[in-house]
């Protein structure tokens, strides 16, 4: 199932706490715990069938550019949170730097 992700679109479940995309039925998501002044990414799931496809990427460059406009400071709990900051140096200034010496190399 090939995916376009031009076609798709990231929406914030405020009361969920998580940011997600429906594609073809299946939900991709991003969950998170926010305080007043920063906010924790816990955990991103793909359903298996949508892996491989960006899909967790933009879900977290949403996330990032959310964080970023709302000035939080990121706690990056999750693996796939924690990688994608260190390839991507633009948002690695939304870490702590005692945060950002954990991030995996």
């Amino acid at each position: 199932m090939a995916v376009n992700l031009d076609n798709v679109t990231v929406t914030h479940n405020e009361e969920a706490e998580r940011f997600e995309m429906l594609v073809y039925g299946l939900r991709a998501l991003l969950t998170y715990r926010r305080f007043p002044d920063r906010i924790v990414f816990l955990h991103a799931e793909v359903p298996p069938s949508l892996e491989s496809q960006g899909l967790a990427a933009k879900l977290t460059r949403f996330a990032l550019d959310f964080a970023r406009a709302n000035q939080l400071r990121v706690v990056p709990r999750c693996p796939y949170v924690s990688s994608f900051i260190r390839k991507h140096t633009e948002y690695q200034d939304l870490v702590s730097a005692e945060d950002l010496q954990k991030l995996p190399g």
